[in-house]
């Protein structure tokens, strides 16, 4: 697949810190369980493979070039999105946490009046 073992360690290298940037983006479960949100690490990252991407410039056949473009920009367009991802997440987590409450002390639970007092 690859035209030679460098050009495959180059993709092997690159995946990782895409991965990774995915992974502070809240895009895939962190290592460490759950997803995380951690947007200066993400920050770094992408800086990283952009750096990677100026030092590489001529250096690189056209699908390694193409590949590494492509992976920057996925990962700028899902930094830009992320905030928006984040609360909703952050929402959901607050909604099902209500809900939960809810279940384990209906006495105490928020009511809704479905009463029609027309």
């Amino acid at each position: 697949m690859f035209e030679d073992k460098e050009t495959e360690t180059f993709f092997t290298v690159v995946h990782m810190f895409q991965r990774s940037a995915m992974a502070n983006l809240g895009l895939l479960e962190h290592p460490a369980g759950g997803l995380h949100f951690n947007f200066s690490e993400a920050k770094d990252i992408i800086d990283i493979l952009r750096m990677l991407q100026n030092k590489t410039k001529g250096n690189l056949d056209t699908s390694a070039e193409a590949m590494l473009k492509g992976v920057i920009s996925e990962l700028q367009m899902q930094f830009m999105q992320a905030p928006k991802r984040k609360k909703q997440m952050e929402e959901e987590q607050a909604n099902m946490e209500n809900v939960r409450q809810t279940f384990e002390n209906p006495r105490d639970a928020p009511v809704e009046d479905l009463s029609n007092e027309e």
